[in-house]
C-alpha cells in the first residue's frame, strides 16, 4: 500500500500546514504532496516546513486546478503511489477520518473511486446546484445521483488515474472535477460517494460576498460538460428538455 494525499494549493499559507499535519495522522500513513500554483504568499514555505513534498505546477496559468491535479498525479505515480487522494487546501475542519473514509474503500478494492460529499449551507455550492447537477442530469443521467459532482475530496486507484492521464482533453482549469467524474463513469469504473459531514473552507467566504466571483468556474464547468456531451454523442439529449 502506498497512499499519496495531494493538495493543489495557491495562496493557502494560512491553512496548508494544518491540513498537512491532519492528513498525515490518517491510519494509512500517507505521503503528502503539495502542488503549488505559483503562490504569492508563504504556501510553499509552510508546506515544506510541515514535511510535505512540494512541486510547482507546470503551467503558469490561472485558473489551473486541472493542471495542478494532473501534475500531482504524475509526480505521485513516479514516486510509487498505488492510491491517490485529493483534498482542498483551504479546509478549516479537516480531520484524519476524512482521509480514512475516502481511502479505505479504494484500498480495499470496494471501488475504483471514492468521492466526498457534505452537508452544505443554504447559499453554498452555487455552481454545483445551478450548473453541474442540472447539466449532468440532462447529458449524463448515470451520474445525476451524485450529491457533489464537483467534490474536491476524491480518492482513486493509480491505475484509474494512469488511464485518465492518456486523455488529451484533461482540463487545465475548474472543469477538471466534473470531467474526472464523467470520464470515470463512462469508462465503467465503480464510484462511491462518502459522507464527510460539514465542510468549512475559507474560499466560501470570498464568493458569499459576491457570487460573480464564481462566474469563471461556472463557465468552465458548463463548457466542460458540453464538450463531454459532444464527445460521447449526448448532445441529442437536448431534444428531451422541455423549455
Amino acid at each position: 500500500m502506498s497512499l499519496f494525499v495531494i493538495f493543489p494549493a495557491r495562496n493557502e499559507g494560512k491553512t496548508i500546514a494544518q491540513c498537512i499535519e491532519i492528513a498525515r495522522k490518517s491510519k494509512f500513513k500517507p505521503e503528502i504532496l503539495v502542488v503549488d500554483g505559483n503562490s504569492g504568499d508563504n504556501t510553499k514555505k509552510e508546506a515544506r516546513e510541515a514535511g510535505a513534498i512540494v512541486i510547482r505546477q507546470s503551467k503558469n496559468i490561472y485558473p489551473a486546478k486541472g493542471t495542478a491535479m494532473r501534475d500531482g498525479v504524475k509526480e505521485a505515480i513516479k514516486r510509487g503511489a498505488k492510491q491517490i487522494l485529493f483534498l482542498d487546501a483551504d479546509i478549516i475542519n479537516l480531520t484524519p477520518e476524512w482521509v480514512d473514509l475516502l481511502a479505505e474503500p479504494v484500498i480495499e478494492k470496494a471501488c475504483d473511486m471514492s468521492r466526498g460529499y457534505y452537508r452544505r449551507a443554504e447559499y453554498d455550492g452555487a455552481v454545483t446546484k445551478l450548473v453541474a447537477k442540472p447539466l449532468s442530469g440532462v447529458f449524463f443521467p448515470e451520474i445525476s445521483h451524485f450529491n457533489q459532482p464537483l467534490s474536491g475530496e476524491i480518492c482513486a486507484t493509480a491505475e484509474l488515474f494512469k488511464t485518465l492521464l492518456k486523455s488529451r482533453d484533461w482540463p487545465d482549469g475548474w472543469g477538471v472535477d466534473i470531467w474526472l467524474l464523467i470520464e470515470s463513469a463512462m469508462r465503467d469504473n465503480q464510484i462511491t460517494e462518502i459522507y464527510l459531514g460539514t465542510k468549512v473552507h475559507t474560499s466560501r467566504q470570498e464568493y458569499l460576498v459576491d457570487v460573480i466571483r464564481l462566474s469563471k468556474m461556472a463557465e468552465q464547468v458548463s463548457l466542460t460538460t458540453f464538450k463531454e456531451a459532444i464527445k460521447y454523442k449526448r448532445i441529442g439529449n437536448l431534444k428531451n428538455v422541455h423549455l
